[in-house]
């Protein structure tokens, strides 16, 4: 089982939406994904209907230190409009609802000395390891307790970041007080995750693509702890229509988003490439017959 925590100290850098369809693509790659809304907004929580819901959801996870069936409600992705796509049967969508009031939980989380570790203890359990193959957890886009646990729970962490400039420039002294500030865990024995940065929303402009560019050379500055994929997510209108129809976006745009989406997941998980979803099988065969 591997664990991604999707981080930023910025909002609306599309953080929830990377987290949505990476998990609902790896579901339908026939894998068992987890999906985990650490977001006191919880965006995540409705992105894809529910068919059952839990009583519980993030609160009692990280209360309890434990991921019990209680806690864990089951997502149902409806049929894309005007197509026949539906998830692959041997593939587990679920999701860690997000029911944590704003700051109630942050403030639990305050004076205990384990708090840095009530994810991950909650996530890396035998039971939580033979169910899943995957687990993804998304993030508030603020600094606070209930985010460094969740980062400290991930075995690799991704940051999505827009190619703007002020985004730039948080992304850099951002992320680098976030790796600074979770340096002293090493002396618990703990270690913060790498972290792959993927350029998100790029668009076809010569200010967008030197930006992108910037972004990729400050990394130096970080000394290997960050570094960027080669995937990059273009600007595409796929991704909002994804979120208000509440399906993947690689079933609503299989030729270009569903190649993003399918690249970046084999870049996360290498094992997994050269796999496609059975919605974008027509583009598998375009790439097969240009690599011939």
């Amino acid at each position: 089982m591997i664990i991604f925590t999707v981080v930023s100290t910025k909002g609306g850098v599309g953080k929830t939406t990377t987290t949505a369809n990476l998990g609902a693509l790896l579901a339908d790659l026939g894998m068992r994904v987890l999906l985990v809304d650490a977001d006191v907004q919880p965006s995540l929580s409705r992105y894809f209907p529910l068919a059952v819901r839990a009583p519980h959801g993030l609160t009692e996870m990280v209360k309890s230190g434990a991921l019990t069936p209680e806690c864990i409600s089951t997502l149902e992705l409806p049929r894309a409009p005007r197509r026949d796509s539906e998830l692959n049967p041997d593939g587990v969508l679920d999701i860690v609802i997000s029911d944590a009031p704003e700051g109630q939980l942050q403030d639990w989380l305050s004076p205990r000395i384990d708090r840095a570790m009530r994810i991950r203890t909650a996530l890396t359990t035998p039971a939580v390891r033979e169910s899943y193959d995957v687990v993804l957890v998304d993030t508030q886009g603020a600094v606070g307790h209930l985010q460094d646990a969740a980062v400290l729970a991930a075995d690799t962490l991704i940051s999505p970041v827009s190619p703007d400039i002020l985004s730039a420039r948080e992304f850099t002294t951002g992320t680098l007080e976030l790796l600074e500030r979770l340096e002293p865990v090493g002396a618990f024995g703990l270690s913060v995750p790498p972290m792959r940065a993927v350029i998100y929303k790029l668009e076809r402009t010569g200010d967008s693509l030197s930006i992108s560019d910037a972004i990729r050379e400050q990394f130096l500055s970080m000394r290997g702890r960050v570094t960027a994929l080669k995937t990059v997510v273009p600007h595409a209108v796929a991704y909002k229509r994804s979120a208000t129809e509440q399906v993947p976006v690689h079933w609503l745009d299989p030729q270009r988003a569903g190649r993003t989406m399918h690249h970046l997941v084999w870049e996360l998980i290498p094992s997994l490439e050269g796999c496609w979803a059975q919605a974008c099988e027509a583009l598998a065969e375009q790439e097969s017959a240009a690599e011939e």
